[in-house]
């Protein structure tokens, strides 16, 4: 009898347990200090000025995120970019601006630190016993310690001033795979599968597409790859990033280095793995296959291009599969996805809860250190960081009754078409209770700023279904009706994510899944 009991009341609780989670509720965002008491909401808005040297953009944010940042703290943002000059004259003028995002870092940060240009986070409030990032960065100081206590190690003097970019609240995961060598899919299916090995083969299979589809949708040439010099540094940035892909070697200095032992490869070796991926391009080249603008056009442009049908391949996710795959692209039966040749070893990044060398800090000269703080508080919550990648809660994403994360039916239309033109949507604030009516594409309200708070990969501690930020772990977008070319390629690697074998598996950070035809694949 005890142990029926037992069962029956573990029954009960598990029970309770699935009824909490069908009423699982998130609730929203609100501001925990006293920030509004300082700037209210009514009013002129506030002007920040915002350097970042990770900025593409320059001039006044607009779109959604400028609409959602007036409704939450009736503040415009300026993005001023990191031109030829600009640090140093900034510099030079004593202010860098309200909100200073950093590249890395490096000399040019440290400079500021030396300087005193920028906010110490830990200084005491003026008539209050709590510091700044205590008092109107809540979530930040009970959540993001060690990456704190990093950016003090960093900073060299023992002082905080920020916080390093995509923090992991939970340790021991890593990242999704950025290099995916995603392929044009239909064409590839069209040939029949062709194998690739190795690098040889891969030029083989894009010449052999190029001779099906000569042209683009707008009639333009196609080619195999295209590049762009905005991110050219101590080197190409393209071509180490393909060894990187390739081999599994990391950047360092002027060349790329082994992580797992630590052996150095110099740029200039000319057997090492740099000048070997240059030969690639070269031939690539000398085959009509690479697009001849790639020393001057810029991201954008190459974006364009890929969009329209363009580009055959790339090795990263973002300037390839998420650029092309539209509602209307697999619609017609086209998609890119990744197809990784059989020795490829692409590295995979881990997560930490220390954060990465693009430090988010706040002028020491601003009229505004309240306001910026409890900003960088909003964007370091989950419902931050998912707002800055997928756009307004309510409007675009939000929570079901388990407490999983899905789009709304616009939010399908922007995840599928970041040029989804917005003109004339209104979008009622669960903040304010404001209606307001949106203008601009999808991407031009996305916060131009380019800098993350928290790791996408990482699992949102908001939800109760133990999925990561990243859309593609959302049980809703994988119980979703599905294309025939998504299926095509889940029937051809039996898989249906990328690296979904990985996220199961306990595996090195230099593996990923390399799918055989008509058969799941043992890691690589």
């Amino acid at each position: 009898m005890k142990k029926i009991l037992s069962l029956v009341l573990a029954v009960l609780m598990l029970l309770g347990n699935v009824a909490a989670l069908a009423e699982h509720e998130v609730p929203y965002y609100e501001v925990t200090s006293d920030v509004y008491d300082l700037f209210p909401l009514d009013g002129e808005p506030i002007r920040l000025e915002v350097y970042s040297q990770l900025a593409n953009y320059s001039g006044l944010q607009t779109g959604w995120s400028a609409v959602l940042l007036k409704d939450l703290f009736n503040v415009e943002v300026v993005i001023i970019p990191d031109q030829d000059g600009t640090y140093e004259t900034r510099m030079a003028t004593g202010n860098l601006g309200d909100i200073v995002v950093w590249g890395s870092n490096g000399e040019d940060y440290k400079q500021a630190v030396e300087k005193g240009m920028l906010l110490n986070w830990d200084d005491i409030v003026y008539g209050k016993e709590t510091s700044y990032v205590e008092t109107y960065a809540p979530y930040i100081f009970r959540n993001y310690g060690t990456a704190l206590a990093t950016n003090r190690t960093v900073s060299g003097d023992g002082n905080l001033y920020g916080f390093g970019f995509g923090v992991a609240l939970q340790e021991g995961a890593h990242q999704s795979f950025m290099y995916s060598w995603d392929i044009r899919w239909d064409l590839y299916s069209q040939l029949g599968y062709p194998e690739i090995k190795n690098l040889d083969d891969l030029l083989e299979v894009l010449a052999d597409m190029k001779e099906i589809c000569p042209k683009d949708e707008l009639g333009n040439e196609t080619y195999g790859a295209s590049m762009w010099p905005d991110w050219d540094g101590n080197m190409v940035m393209y071509v180490k990033a393909l060894a990187t892909a390739y081999y599994g070697y990391d950047e360092l200095g002027f060349g790329l280095y082994d992580p797992n032992t630590g052996k150095f490869y110099d740029a200039l070796d000319p057997n090492g793995p740099y000048i070997e991926m240059l030969k690639f391009f070269n031939k690539m080249f000398r085959m009509g296959l690479l697009d001849p603008n790639s020393m001057t056009q810029t991201y954008d442009e190459m974006g364009t291009k890929v969009k329209n049908g363009g580009v055959f391949w790339g090795i990263f996710n973002y300037a390839s599969s998420m650029a092309y795959n539209t509602t209307a692209h697999l619609e017609n039966g086209s998609m890119m996805y990744a197809r990784v040749p059989d020795e490829a070893n692409p590295i995979v990044y881990g997560m930490s809860s220390l954060g990465g060398n693009r430090i988010w800090t706040i002028g020491n000269y601003t009229a505004y250190p309240e306001l910026c703080m409890a900003i960088l508080d909003y964007l370091a919550t989950p419902e931050g960081s998912m707002t800055m990648w997928y756009g307004p809660r309510g409007l675009t994403w939000d929570y079901n009754e388990d407490g999983g994360m899905y789009f709304t039916e616009l939010g399908m239309l922007t995840s599928n078409d970041s040029k989804y033109d917005m003109n004339g949507i209104e979008w009622t604030s669960p903040y304010t209770g404001k209606t307001y009516v949106l203008s601009g594409t999808y991407n031009d309200g996305s916060l131009q700023i380019n800098n993350t708070t928290l790791a996408k990969d990482m699992v949102n501690p908001d939800g109760a279904l133990g999925e990561a930020f990243n859309k593609d772990t959302w049980v809703s977008v994988q119980t979703a009706v599905s294309y025939p070319i998504q299926q095509d390629w889940r029937d051809w690697s039996g898989v249906s994510l990328v690296d979904q074998t990985s996220r199961t598996l306990a595996v090195t950070p230099s593996c990923l899944i390399s799918p055989t035809p008509k058969a799941p694949r043992a890691m690589s």
